[in-house]
Order: structure tokens, then C-alpha cells, then sequence
């Protein structure tokens, strides 16, 4: 397990401030948040490239915190890449144990297993600056991994490349994952690699850790505003708080939405993901406890999927694949139907 407690780092421009969080052993942490939250100098203070100003770091109850980089078992994959452009592929893979004086035959022998496992084993006699962004990654990787990390951190690894290419590696990251069970704290900003890979979310903003936890806690039960915009809830509405028949009765003061979700507050935001809102051109029947008529003001097409924006006294966007968008052949100024389950409903 890797501990972290109440780690503090002012780099002036980016800070770290009072971080906690526990990462249990095998587990793949993904971390999110926007630029200048603190992500790459928390992954940064882990590896020992800055020694925190105040906190403990604990590896297997091994405290770290100011032991050096190199005994710390951690290695650091940039977006990068970082590879030394005057050595192949194969040096590059086996600098590590090279530098730990493993015999030559050993190091050959893993290079050429590691090398396999991410489908660069044709690539050992190239340099870097001959490789695709796609082939650096994977021999960035490739030197991090064949080193048998207690954690590999990575920072963006994926970010820099085509969508095939990342889908591609993706899916490595995942097989490494699995084969070797190690402990990986990964930054990104795309969502999809968060449901591909992470067993566990963090979501960090102005140097803190604001939410923890499992990808569908984070994304459809968010713990503060901060967290429910930027994992694109959308759908935030404030109002005041009261309990009826063992539902939450949430008024904004244009309507009253309804959740099966409970609070004690008296004030409190309640958010619907655009995904789980039902829209139709007549009134239905339907059990859903929630249903309003409202007019489309705007349709926002982002070529595989559609988002509306929908006035119903309050504003509400809903998301469409588009061909269920032109299926149903509505358009601006369209009225229409809004529905969605008190379950659907979040309170926060």
C-alpha cells in the first residue's frame, strides 16, 4: 500500500495542500483535474523528485519520504517520453539494470520479454528520434516497467498520441496491469481511460483531493460542484431542501425536481447526468417521477453524439447519439418532453 498523509508542497505556481489518500496494493489510481491542479507535482513528491515541505510518504510501511529516488521502488513515465536520443531502443529499455550492474544475458533476456509484451520487440536496434510518438511511449514504458516498479506513475502517457495509437496502448497499459499487478497512479484528462483502466478515481483541484473513489461514484455521485462540472454532470440546480413520502424534494424556485436520494440539508444542488434524460415530442406515460414540457433552444452537434439544450423554465441539456437525433427529426424551437427517474436524480 502507498500512503500518503498530509503531504504539503508550495512550488509557487503549483502547490500541493494537506494531501491524503491511501492506494491500495495492484490497485490503478487514475487521477483527474484541470491544469495547475497539483497532479504532476503529487505524482513528482511520490517519486522523490521534490521532497514534500510538511507530510509522510509510506510504501508497504516503508516510510520513503526522504529516502532517494533511486531505492525508492517507484519509477515515472513522462508524456514526454524522456528517452536518451543517442542510445537504441534496446539501451534505452535497459539503461535501468544496466545501471544496477545485472549481467548482460539477464538484461537481454528481459528487454526482449518487455519489449514483446508492448509489441516494439522489432524496434531494439532503432533510436528514438526514428520512432512514432506511439513507439517512444511504449519504450518509455517499456524502460519503467522492466525495472518490476512497487508503482509506476504515469504523467499523461497517453495524451500525445493519434486516437488508434491510444486506444492501442491503452489496452497495453491494461494487459500490464493485469500480468503484473502492479500499483499505478495515472493523470489523465480523458474520461475514456478512466472507465478503460482505473480501479479507483481521484479528483484533485487547487492542490487537494476534493473526491476519492470508484469511477461511477465519481461520475454520477459527485461530492461538491467542482467535481459534478467537471466530470460533465451539466445538469446543477441549487434550490431548498425537503423530505416527502421518503423522497427529496429539491425547489430551484421555477419546479421542483425530486429525488430518491435523502439529505438533511435545508439547501443543497441536485445534478442528472444529460445521459439519463428521457425526451419525447408527446406526452407519455412513465414512471418517472420527474417530467416537464420545455422548448429546444439550441442543438449542439459534435458529429457521433448531440447534445440539446432544453428550456423548461430552467435550462437542461440532454444527450442524443445523433442518429437518435435524426430519427426523431427535431429541431431548434422544437417543444418537447423531459423525463427522468427520482434514482437519476444525485444530491449533493
Amino acid at each position: 500500500m502507498l500512503e500518503l498523509k498530509n503531504i504539503s508542497k508550495d512550488m509557487g505556481e503549483f502547490l500541493l495542500d494537506s494531501v491524503s489518500i491511501n492506494v491500495e496494493k495492484g490497485d490503478y489510481l487514475v487521477i483527474l483535474g484541470p491544469t495547475g491542479a497539483g497532479k504532476t507535482i503529487l505524482l513528482e513528491t511520490v517519486a522523490g523528485v521534490y521532497p514534500p515541505d510538511n507530510g509522510s510518504i509510506r510504501l508497504n510501511q516503508r516510510d520513503i519520504t526522504n529516502e532517494e529516488p533511486r531505492n525508492r521502488k517507484i519509477c515515472m513515465v513522462y508524456q514526454d517520453f524522456m528517452l536518451f536520443p543517442h542510445l537504441t531502443v534496446e539501451d534505452n529499455i535497459g539503461f535501468g539494470l544496466r545501471i544496477k550492474k545485472v549481467e548482460k544475458e539477464e538484461i537481454r533476456s528481459r528487454v526482449k520479454e518487455v519489449a514483446e509484451l508492448f509489441g516494439i520487440d522489432h524496434l531494439l536496434h532503432r533510436y528514438p528520434d526514428t520512432l512514432s510518438g506511439g513507439e517512444k511511449q511504449r519504450t518509455a514504458i517499456s524502460r519503467a516497467s522492466i525495472m518490476n516498479p512497487e508503482v509506476l506513475l504515469l504523467d499523461e502517457p497517453l495524451s500525445a498520441l493519434d486516437g488508434q495509437t491510444r486506444e492501442r496502448l491503452r489496452g497495453e497499459l491494461k494487459k500490464l496491469h493485469r500480468i503484473f499487478g502492479t500499483t499505478i497512479i495515472h493523470i489523465t484528462h480523458n474520461f475514456s481511460e478512466v472507465f478503460a483502466l482505473a480501479d479507483k478515481v481521484a479528483v484533485m483541484n487547487k492542490g487537494k483531493i476534493v473526491q476519492y473513489g470508484l469511477p461511477d461514484e465519481i461520475f454520477r455521485k459527485p461530492n461538491c460542484e467542482f467535481t459534478a462540472n467537471f466530470v460533465g454532470m451539466e445538469n446543477i440546480f441549487k434550490g431548498t431542501c425537503k423530505r416527502v413520502n421518503g423522497c427529496t424534494h429539491l425547489n430551484t424556485g421555477e419546479m421542483t425536481i425530486i429525488s430518491s436520494a435523502l439529505t438533511d440539508e435545508d439547501e443543497a444542488c441536485a445534478s442528472i447526468r444529460p445521459e439519463d434524460i428521457l425526451i419525447s415530442l408527446k406526452p407519455v406515460e412513465t414512471s418517472a417521477r420527474n417530467s416537464f414540457s420545455g422548448k429546444i433552444v439550441d442543438i449542439l452537434d459534435s458529429g457521433t453524439l448531440v447534445k440539446l439544450i432544453i428550456d423548461t423554465g430552467i435550462i437542461f441539456t440532454v444527450v442524443l447519439t445523433r442518429q437518435g437525433w435524426k430519427d426523431m427529426g427535431i429541431k431548434t424551437g422544437d417543444e418537447l418532453y423531459i423525463m427522468f427517474k427520482a434514482s437519476s436524480v444525485h444530491i449533493f
